[in-house]
């Protein structure tokens, strides 16, 4: 049967294909098969409608030929253990986030561009809107490093994320970085700004970032006292006159800082919107070798709401979460054949030291099990290990893979 014969198949009958559909990956390959079986998968009530109930896992985007200009990345579903057999072409750039189905990257002169990589399948023609770009991200440089980051610019943003699709809910997304050495913390609203808005300086540094609907939480610090900031909506004329100056000193302190112990390791510190409305503060213990970094631990806390304060968790129940340069995503395993409950999915990121970033990897990945306190050090699949074309391509690879949602808006 020829290409022209199965666009030809009725709407039934691709229906009744789709119900049958399990995975995520499945539905993904479905769609890339003609412009009529992509069609079907965007617009059917049924599975669609099934496949975006809930939250997503992501799948790990993975490096594997570098040319001038132009990067091949492969796409692992760990769900099933496979790469799938399709490549995307994204532009040779170092990646500062994934949110939402989209990775954020820093340009030369410091500009921030929004790339969709579910767009950019090779062999096939690239979607318009598969690359937004957005203003240039700077302020004043301390002396002597404008010459430094102007060499280093792919590192000047630590992390970033954003709050929703930018094509779909444009008015509705917020893009917040953070930047430079100091971790500082900047956002800009699609369709209604700009210029960047910078939060005071005085708060530094940010670990992570978070926006849950209207109010944007960060995480200052790596013991995780926890402000935040509304930035959204603006209501008052205080905030709005702020906004006009590009730069908002309302911040508000939500919980204090956690007590620690930790003299002798690096703590990185994750924000997580968790799928149940909890919002969730994720503690990563690593420690440093010559080249090499190694996960010894997790910690995770929750956000009491009423006593402002984290209480520490010690299960996550029917939940898995998944950490890394993305924006942090939890799901519900149970909703997935092949996730599991109560684990912590990492992956090798980046750690800002000074104005130095640590260059060694990927090896730092596995899965961490909350409850038993077990590691599972170099592997994502805990029952079938890993993968040998898995193995190949991370050992092969100049840069760190990166978790990412797909996306069905083809």
């Amino acid at each position: 049967m020829s290409i022209s014969d199965w666009a030809e198949l009725p709407d039934g009958i691709l229906d009744s294909i789709l119900e049958r559909l399990e995975l995520v990956s499945d539905y993904l390959h479905f769609s890339l098969v003609c412009w009529s079986w992509n069609y079907v998968a965007k617009e059917s009530t049924v599975k669609a409608k099934m496949m975006l109930r809930y939250n997503r896992p992501p799948m790990l985007l993975i490096s594997s030929s570098t040319k001038k200009g132009k990067n091949t990345w492969n796409v692992y579903n760990f769900i099933n253990n496979k790469v799938l057999d399709l490549q995307l072409e994204m532009p040779n750039v170092r990646f500062c986030g994934s949110s939402k189905g989209w990775l954020i990257a820093i340009r030369n002169n410091f500009a921030v561009t929004l790339i969709n990589p579910f767009f950019r399948v090779k062999g096939t023609r690239k979607k318009e809107n598969s690359i937004i770009h957005l203003p240039p991200i700077t302020t004043e440089f301390p002396e002597n490093e404008k010459d430094i980051w102007e060499r280093e610019f792919a590192h000047y943003a630590f992390r970033a994320t954003i709050s929703a699709d930018p094509i779909l809910n444009t008015n509705d997304c917020i893009v917040a970085v953070i930047y430079e050495h100091r971790c500082l913390l900047a956002f800009i609203r699609l369709g209604q700004d700009t210029k960047w808005t910078f939060i005071d300086q005085r708060w530094f540094p940010f670990y992570d970032v978070a926006i849950v609907q209207e109010t944007c939480y960060a995480v200052r610090g790596q013991r995780g006292e926890l402000l935040s900031f509304d930035i959204a909506t603006g209501n008052n004329s205080k905030t709005k006159k702020k906004m006009r100056q590009n730069f908002c000193s309302d911040v508000e302190r939500v919980a204090p800082a956690v007590r620690q112990d930790r003299r002798y390791v690096n703590t990185m510190t994750y924000l997580v919107d968790s799928t149940q409305g909890k919002l969730l503060m994720v503690q990563r213990d690593i420690t440093h070798k010559p080249g090499t970094r190694e996960t010894l631990k997790f910690e995770v806390y929750e956000l009491d709401f009423d006593k402002f304060w984290w209480k520490k968790k010690k299960t996550l129940g029917d939940v898995a979460i998944f950490l890394g340069d993305n924006s942090s995503i939890s799901v519900v395993a149970s909703h997935f054949p092949g996730c599991q409950p109560n684990c912590i999915y990492f992956n090798h990121d980046y750690v800002r030291i000074r104005i130095k970033v640590e260059e060694c990897g990927p090896h730092d990945f596995g899965v961490y099990n909350l409850e038993d306190k077990s590691l599972h050090v170099g592997v994502y699949n805990v029952q079938d290990k890993m993968s040998s074309h898995l193995s190949i391509l991370l050992k092969k690879t100049d840069r760190l893979p990166i978790w990412v949602v797909p996306t069905f808006q083809m």
